[in-house]
């Protein structure tokens, strides 16, 4: 490969990474063999440092048979923008080449044409792996996203489901060394992102300082997603600080200092970076409940840092419930992400004041869960569960109260308290 084409440089050991979940849909992706279905372009988005390049990496090392286009190169980006063409004409020179990765393709969205004009021509010619820490900006090109032709997967932070056996919406975890689980403490302060495993606890906030700032930078600004910075920045940090609860549009937007539909705007910046995520409410419900979302920020590490602050015990001896609220949250929406079509997270909020936190929906059962800071859960920290069981009966047959219990206890007949490192 051409100097210039670049290669990828893991952050981790390449041991850490083979732990990761989508390591194993990634390399049943990566077989040799054509045979079969018709093979589809995979598109792996994901926040930026979620690990993305690094799991390629390990999936797909370095061959003479294989195409390594790193966008974040300059030159290389600058190249391809003049004459996007020239992937073609390169590749039809090729004849070595079986494996194309195209590493932050948000960077030249004119390539996306390139490569389904080589997909069309012979789907088994080669196999296209392409990876993006943003889908604002192939949207705003009305890039060519391959209908039909592409399998998008997305890549979370390290979750809990990587490393051990889980009661909610489980994963087949491949078999190889995982991530090393941490205190419950350091999750919440700090959060997932995989680069810490293989840096100094007292690294750590710097860490994440630099990532909102590279956030900012070069998601917002560079990118030009945002045309009022200076009302994006304070609508980071309000956006941050009111993570997890419902959204209310109207306040959010006069405390910023923007129109309502300017700030529907700025969290589909942050959805469409993969910054944030949207959790809808349930859909199924009997009793009139309220429309409005929650909105979390991906990673609870990250969501410190936009909201300015600084992870130590104080944060948790004030807020902990909120903060262990939003970290089990983000836990079970990339679970149900992996699990595939059929599995989704939603919340309910009646009217009258009932409340779950999470409903995890699967094909065969909807589970409603309960989140709670205690270590001593009660039958009264089930209730709304149990009301939510009762009207429900038909699809939802269990629900359970994630707290800090030292084990599993059985709240009542259907509600079961699971300790923060089981659920």
């Amino acid at each position: 490969i051409p100097p210039l084409f670049g290669t990828f440089t893991p952050p981790l050991a390449a041991d850490t990474f083979y732990g990761r979940f989508l390591g194993k849909r990634m390399a049943a992706a990566t077989g040799s063999a054509f045979s079969g279905a018709k093979p589809k372009v995979i598109l792996l988005f994901g926040a930026r440092q979620t690990g993305k390049s690094t799991l390629l990496g390990h999936c797909l090392p370095p061959s003479a048979d294989t195409l390594i286009l790193n966008l974040q190169d300059p030159r290389l980006r600058r190249r391809y923008e003049a004459d996007p063409e020239a992937l073609v004409c390169e590749l039809e020179a090729s004849p070595r080449v079986r494996t194309v990765v195209v590493d932050e393709i948000q960077k030249v969205p004119a390539l996306l044409d390139a490569v389904q004009y080589l997909y069309d021509a012979d789907p088994r010619r080669f196999r296209f792996f392409l990876t993006g820490s943003s889908a604002r900006r192939l949207k705003r090109r009305s890039a060519n996203l391959l209908p039909g032709r592409v399998h998008s997967l997305l890549l979370s932070p390290a979750i809990q489901a990587e490393s051990r056996a889980c009661v909610l919406a489980p994963l087949p975890a491949p078999r190889a060394p995982r991530f090393p689980a941490r205190p419950l403490e350091d999750y919440l302060l700090y959060g997932s992102l995989p680069g810490l495993y293989q840096e100094s606890r007292s690294d750590w906030a710097d860490t994440l300082a630099a990532y909102v700032e590279l956030y900012v930078e070069n998601e917002i600004r560079q990118e030009n997603l945002a045309q009022d910075m200076g009302a994006f920045a304070r609508f980071l940090r309000l956006a941050a600080v009111e993570s997890g609860q419902l959204v209310n549009f109207t306040k959010l937007a006069n405390a910023v200092g923007v129109t309502p539909n300017t700030l529907r705007n700025f969290y589909q910046v942050l959805e469409d970076t993969h910054v944030g995520i949207r959790i809808q409410p349930f859909g199924r419900s009997r009793k009139r409940i309220l429309q409005a979302p929650r909105f979390i920020i991906f990673d609870i590490g990250v969501r410190h840092a936009l909201a300015e602050l600084p992870p130590t015990d104080v944060l948790l001896k004030l807020d902990p419930g909120h903060v262990f609220e939003q970290w089990v949250f983000a836990e079970l929406y990339y679970r149900c992400r992996y699990a595939g079509p059929g599995h989704k997270l939603s919340t309910w909020t009646t009217a009258t004041g009932a409340e779950v936190d999470a409903i995890v929906e699967t094909p065969t059962e909807v589970i409603p869960v309960e989140i709670k800071w205690t270590d001593t859960p009660s039958h009264r920290d089930a209730r709304h569960v149990e009301t939510f069981l009762a009207l429900h009966a038909a699809v939802a047959k269990r629900g359970y109260v994630v707290c800090r219990c030292p084990r599993q206890q059985a709240l009542s007949r259907q509600v079961t308290a699971l300790p923060w490192n089981e659920f």
